[in-house]
């Protein structure tokens, strides 16, 4: 009740135009709402504008050319390539809990992997410059990882991750030697981003799509970006051409004759 009492709030129904709607939406986001809750509150707004059509008490219906809302719409922001420097930049690499964050935040931007995939890494996981980690659906898939992402990861393997032989143990521990929770790595995000100065919700899933864009930005294929991500469908990795607008307008500007 909430959250329709927020959309009420958006103006007399007669006066409620498209970009009000749209403002609404960018508010949620801004708050922290999931993808899901942005959606079902379009989804709601369409309903109640709907219903107040066919009583008479409103002339047009502000949603009639917003797209039916489906989560892949509903994506975090991208982060700039100079906010993921300075965001990288912050741990610190003397303590053991900053060795492990920056080598889990450079995989997770450096690799696009989902944070479940990142806390069941193992230490058999990393070998050869590559990453080999389980997906969805027990799907397994080896990713390549730049130079910078392996020396930190060496750093961190070195100096606090030496004395572990069991190849079977977690790559990446907590303070009690536990292998570390989605949770965890959300609020180490939060609490390097705000260090950064990184303003607005960064998670996890910020670093994976940020990933991607700025991969598509530099005129990586679909179909590569699809196999790194682990996206059975290239359907789900298309939603990245939507956000990517630079890279539409720098495509436009090089290839067509008229520009």
């Amino acid at each position: 009740m909430k959250l329709f009492a927020t959309i009420v709030d958006l103006g007399l129904p007669e006066q409620v135009q498209e970009s009000d709607i749209l403002s609404f939406l960018s508010f949620l986001q801004k708050k922290g709402y999931a993808a899901s809750s942005m959606c079902r509150a379009l989804v709601a707004i369409r309903t109640w504008l709907v219903f107040l059509r066919k009583e008479g008490k409103i002339s047009h219906n502000a949603t009639l050319y917003i797209e039916t809302p489906k989560l892949w719409q509903c994506i975090p922001d991208v982060l700039r390539s100079e906010d993921v420097d300075r965001l990288l930049n912050v741990p610190d690499v003397h303590s053991p809990e900053g060795a492990r964050d920056k080598a889990v935040l450079y995989i997770l931007y450096g690799a696009g992997v989902r944070v479940s995939e990142v806390c069941g890494l193992n230490i058999y996981s990393v070998g050869d410059g590559a990453l080999r980690v389980l997906g969805k659906g027990g799907k397994e898939r080896v990713l390549p990882l730049a130079s910078v992402a392996i020396d930190v990861l060496d750093h961190y393997l070195v100096h606090f991750r030496s004395k572990v032989i069991d190849p079977v143990a977690p790559l990446f521990v907590s303070s009690r030697g536990k292998r570390i929770t989605r949770m965890l790595v959300w609020r180490r995000i939060r609490h390097y981003a705000a260090q950064a100065g990184i303003v607005g919700i960064v998670s996890p899933h910020t670093l994976r799509h940020s990933f991607a864009t700025h991969l598509l930005e530099n005129g990586a294929d679909l179909r590569v970006i699809q196999e790194l991500l682990g996206h059975a469908s290239i359907a789900t990795t298309d939603r990245y051409t939507h956000i990517s607008k630079k890279h539409l307008v720098d495509t436009f500007n090089k290839y067509h004759p008229r520009s």
